[in-house]
């Protein structure tokens, strides 16, 4: 590649709207542009590196022995709407009306797509396990695109979906996908870590994440102290809080008059109390189901842990009118005391029932109730009643006796067990080998392409620009004609730049007609690797100067030495990350 003849649009300016390191870097390098809120056009240099993650991606799958293929992203409604994930992905979904009527959605992902497929196709034990990918642009009506490509609303996915006739078959493939996760991750260069995690709307029974450590990350993970637990923030677990005592006997219950104060913030204020001393009390729909959740004034329900310990099912905030039937008041004013025969379950917090005494909603418009006493004014166990983690881990908490750290990260990847959540559903079914039908055994597996791209960027930059690892970089080597219009430094940097290419390295060879100092800051924005710079100065020692990015300071290499040098350098390089 020739720098005069690329299309490299490098710019000074950080953009405006560019919030994160990589989103600016991706910008300035000339990487991509933004074409909306959410979507972006890659140019030449950032494909070549999309490309080359996408063929890491590719070469693992089917070393791991998933088989590609590419199904529509543009796909009926109805499939969705059968697995019940229509109302799971609510707004998030891009949807269209076709001419004739018919409802379609752009995928987000592709599970109803694969699973109706293999059920048209299989229908014996003999015929499984299956485990097929495609690598293909998913859409999400992301409500804040952010992050340039951490989150947008058209990215690249890989997902892959295994089929088996068992829970051990399930096993070997999450397995062989997990350890395949690991190879392109260490060779795209990333550090990353593996969390447990949550399955959220994609359903099932077990779940890890891979992550980016890193502080411009959305996701945040939970990690103990003595590093023997990791999850995500929606997965992890909290021990239960040790049982409060009281200082002294607790009156009765008190109802207390709070007019227009329904907020934990507002109630505070109004009773001179600490969001600690309060209980919450929130009623979701689940179908047709009514649930009370009650978390501690000064904790966040966690929904993914509802949603678990109530099997699975969609929830969503109750509607108004709902909660007024159950409680009797106005939204905000909602309690313990009197509710557990008026919903289907009352799902209690660990901290609430540890508590000694709190203040609650007394299921009466512009009241409140202090003195209430968990187990002595509402229950604490019964046949609808259940005693459970079900909020996000805080500072403080503890796992299995040890504290709980923080820090954020990208999330890159994730594996599922899907178990028969969408088999049964859309009749992926085989005959075992005594003639029973059965549902597939499912597992699935995304990989964001750009999220990849991204992070590396994020991990991999410093003042200057980008330093990208070898093995994603547009380019392995940049050749810097210092003095362009000078003919033996032109002619040595095109013998150089040809040597390379002969030796099956790839090249870009700077061969503008501008300042050695402009051509520099260019070339440590675009981050590639290695760069040899050829000048008159040190043409007349006979000399050329190798640097690498990661380096502040370059070497001088003998002319003679030059091409050898820098093509075991790219190996070392390579080297490094190969698994």
């Amino acid at each position: 590649m020739r720098y005069s003849r690329t299309f490299i649009p490098t710019v000074k300016e950080i953009p405006a709207d560019a919030e994160v390191a990589s989103h600016q870097l991706m910008i300035r390098a000339g990487l991509c542009r933004k074409v909306a809120s959410g979507t972006y056009t890659y140019l030449p240099l950032g494909w070549r590196s999309l490309l080359k993650i996408i063929e890491i991606v590719r070469e693992e799958m089917n070393r791991a022995g998933a088989q590609e293929i590419i199904v529509p992203s543009m796909q009926p409604l109805e499939l969705w709407d059968r697995t019940g994930r229509s109302v799971d992905y609510g707004p998030t979904m891009f949807r269209f009306e076709d001419r004739h009527g018919r409802m379609n959605a752009l995928g987000p992902t592709a599970e109803e797509v694969f699973t109706t497929m293999i059920a048209g196709e299989v229908k014996s034990y003999k015929q499984l396990p299956i485990n097929l990918y495609q690598i293909t642009p998913k859409f999400r009506d992301e409500f804040r695109p952010r992050f340039g490509a951490i989150r947008s609303r058209e990215f690249i996915m890989k997902d892959a979906y295994s089929f088996d006739v068992d829970a051990e078959g399930l096993d070997k493939s999450y397995q062989a996908m997990y350890d395949a996760y690991c190879r392109i991750f260490k060779r795209c260069g990333l550090e990353y870590v593996i969390v447990e995690a949550e399955s959220g709307e994609m359903g099932g029974s077990g779940s890890h994440q891979f992550t980016v450590p890193c502080e411009s990350g959305e996701d945040t993970i939970v990690y103990a102290e003595d590093g023997s637990y990791a999850a995500n923030l929606e997965r992890a677990a909290v021990d239960p809080l040790p049982k409060e005592e009281a200082d002294a006997a607790i009156p009765p219950a008190e109802e207390v008059h709070t007019p227009n104060v329904g907020t934990i913030e507002a109630v505070c204020g109004f009773l001179g109390s600490r969001p600690n001393d309060m209980i919450k009390t929130l009623i979701y729909s689940a179908g047709e189901r009514t649930i009370a959740a009650l978390v501690r004034g000064d904790h966040e329900l966690n929904t993914e842990k509802l949603t678990q310990i109530i099997g699975g099912e969609h929830i969503d905030l109750a509607a108004e009118l709902t909660i007024e039937e159950v409680t009797g008041a106005k939204v905000g004013f909602a309690g313990p005391m009197g509710i557990a025969d008026k919903v289907s379950k009352m799902i209690i917090d660990h901290a609430v029932a540890a508590m000694a005494v709190g203040i609650t909603g007394a299921n009466k418009t512009d009241y409140h109730i202090k003195n209430v006493v968990p187990g002595r004014d509402f229950p604490l166990e019964g046949e609808n009643v259940i005693v459970a983690d079900i909020r996000f881990a805080g500072e403080g908490d503890t796992h299995n006796g040890k504290k709980l750290l923080f820090k954020k990260g990208i999330e890159v990847g994730q594996v599922f067990k899907l178990g028969t959540k969408y088999s049964a559903k859309l009749g992926a079914k085989f005959l075992d080998e005594q003639g029973h039908e059965n549902p597939c055994i499912m597992g699935c597996y995304g990989i964001g392409v750009n999220r990849i791209f991204a992070s590396a960027i994020e991990l991999g930059n410093d003042s200057n620009g980008i330093i990208w690892p070898i093995s994603i970089a547009p380019c392995e080597v940049i050749v810097t004609s210092v003095n362009q219009d000078d003919e033996q430094v032109a002619r040595t940097a095109e013998d150089i730049y040809k040597q390379l290419l002969g030796n099956g390295i790839e090249v870009l060879l700077d061969d503008r007609v501008l300042r050695g100092g402009v051509k520099f800051k260019d070339a440590d924005l675009l981050g590639i690797p290695i760069r040899v710079n050829v000048g008159q100065k040190s043409l007349a020692d006979g000399n050329v100067e190798v640097k690498l990015r990661c380096e502040s300071e370059s070497s001088k290499i003998n002319i003679r030495d030059a091409t050898a040098k820098v093509v075991e350098l790219v190996n070392k390089l390579k080297e490094q990350l190969k698994v």
